[in-house]
């Protein structure tokens, strides 16, 4: 499922009222409010559904696998998704 699957999806769920561009303007908006609430508190728990967390990444050697040249990777952070429980029951059925 791609952006537009989803966007269409959304469409459908919500009923005859919603147009493509409010679909649309919804999943924008809480991608938007996701990624805005990650930068400010670095974790977002949506019970049910899962977690939102940065995670840091050490500095590590690594190889070129080009040129099998040594390089230096520096530290970095990084965001990790935590599936929730309910989420993790739909799968498992």
């Amino acid at each position: 499922m791609n952006k537009a699957n989803l966007i269409e999806e959304i469409k459908r769920l919500s009923g005859d009222n919603c147009s493509t561009a409010y679909a649309e303007r919804a999943l924008n908006n809480v991608l938007r409010a996701i990624m805005n609430g990650i930068k400010t508190t670095k974790r977002i728990r949506l019970i049910g559904f899962g977690t939102f967390s940065v995670s840091k990444r050490a500095a590590r050697a690594g190889v070129n696998p080009k040129t099998h040249a040594k390089i230096h990777i520096p530290a970095s952070q990084t965001v990790k998704f935590k599936v929730g429980s309910k989420f993790k029951e739909l799968i498992a059925s």
